[in-house]
């Protein structure tokens, strides 16, 4: 019987730390896989750039808001898309993610022009 324990403990043992590894490889990959560091790049300089566009008064307050609320939707929809995924988003979520901030971007510099 304590040959089985002494299995049954390495075993659980083992799977521990299996599991550890796994849980520190998906906080990485959350953090820095290139398909969403190139998304979330891509909504920050947005960000900026309708900041800029409203400081300078190229476009209103009330532009600004809605692009801004814009860009929150497109966050957001990466957001979910990387929680459906081991916290990343694939090539075709990468592809609809910067079709809808090209659309945003376009936005901007009509408003702005």
């Amino acid at each position: 019987m304590g040959t089985k324990r002494n299995l049954h403990v390495i075993i659980v043992g083992l799977a521990f730390l299996v599991g550890g590894a796994d849980i520190a490889s998906a906080a990485t990959w959350q953090q820095t896989h290139p398909r969403r560091v190139q998304v979330n790049q891509r909504l920050a300089n947005q960000n900026a750039r309708i900041n800029r566009d409203l400081a300078s008064g190229k476009i209103t307050a009330a532009q600004a808001a809605q692009l801004h609320s814009e860009d929150k939707g497109v966050r957001s929809q990466e957001r979910f898309d990387a929680s459906l995924d081991s916290s990343h988003i694939t090539k075709a979520e990468q592809r609809s993610l910067n079709q809808n901030e090209n659309a945003i971007s376009k936005q901007i510099y009509q408003d702005a022009h």
